[in-house]
């Protein structure tokens, strides 16, 4: 008989959890906003946990799996991270317990990664366990992107993670349209196509980007840009930043994108703006696909 498993992406400011069998199909899913700054500190994880696993109307003993910054060092507990050499299907191996006394046996959490470039250094959390999907769906090498608040670029040989860079870009947009010079002409749609397209030839240039957001506000300011534009132009200027400080180290084996049908459509133009053929999967299935591997290890 098939056992069933609890797969929970706890970010920062969402949760997402799924009702997983062996499969990978998925039986039930509930998404809320109680990510990590929800919760309300340290000792009202657990609290949480359960709250969430009666809103799905499961039984309090189903296993728990967690990944994402409920394991950072503001989260439930601090799990260290794995070196990038760790293949990925070896992270059912590495699973955190995690201590709470009402949580031992039942609940664990996914470590993230880190990758060492001489004196520098990258971090994932959460991003980890979307890649292990992928790894089991046969996305084995390449290049994979998973776009959102911090986006990373990472490059697999054979299901281990060669390297891996961030990109601030969702983070950056957030700013951009919340204050600062440009923030009273962010209200426009930031997926208008001419704006998106304005924006990434604008990167494809390898111009300063902090020249080329002022350049946004100093277009429309002086009515030689249309202000509806500004947040699309802004959006294609951060995502076409990431494309041109990484699409040559792609070129000819192309990407596949894991991100929602939204944001995967903006990197697939944007891919295709820089000659890159793209592939986009399906972050839904590609987690599902995660968590039946730790059901199976």
């Amino acid at each position: 008989m098939n056992k069933n498993i609890v797969g929970i992406d706890w970010g920062t400011s969402n949760r997402r959890a799924y009702l997983i069998d062996q499969s990978g199909a998925c039986l039930a899913e509930h998404e809320d906003g109680q990510g990590m700054l929800a919760v309300g500190g340290r000792d009202q994880f657990g609290a949480s946990l359960a709250g969430l696993l009666d809103a799905m109307q499961l039984p309090a003993d189903v296993p728990v799996i967690m990944s994402g910054m409920v394991g950072s060092v503001s989260g439930w507990q601090e799990v260290d991270y794995l070196d990038a050499s760790v293949p990925l299907t070896q992270l059912p191996q590495h699973l955190a317990a995690v201590t709470d006394p009402a949580w031992a046996g039942r609940a664990t959490i996914v470590p993230g990664y880190v990758y060492r470039n001489g004196a520098s250094s990258d971090v994932m959390r959460g991003e980890e366990t979307q890649l292990l999907g992928a790894v089991a769906q046969g996305h084995r090498d390449g290049w994979l992107v998973l776009p959102g608040t911090h986006s990373k670029w990472v490059l697999l040989r054979d299901g281990v993670i060669q390297s891996f860079a961030t990109y601030m870009t969702g983070e950056l947009f957030s700013m951009l349209s919340k204050g600062g010079t440009l923030s009273s002409m962010m209200g426009g749609d930031s997926a208008d196509s001419d704006g998106f397209a304005t924006g990434l030839n604008q990167a494809a240039r390898n111009e300063p980007l902090s020249n080329s957001l002022f350049r946004v506000r100093a277009g429309v300011v002086s009515r030689a840009a249309p202000a509806q534009q500004a947040a699309a132009t802004v959006s294609g200027l951060l995502i076409g930043a990431e494309f041109a400080a990484a699409a040559r180290a792609a070129e000819g084996q192309g990407i596949a994108v894991i991100g929602s049908p939204a944001l995967a459509a903006r990197y697939a133009l944007a891919a295709q703006h820089f000659g890159l053929n793209c592939t986009v999967l399906d972050p839904h299935a590609v987690y599902c696909t995660a968590i039946s591997q730790f059901l199976k290890a």
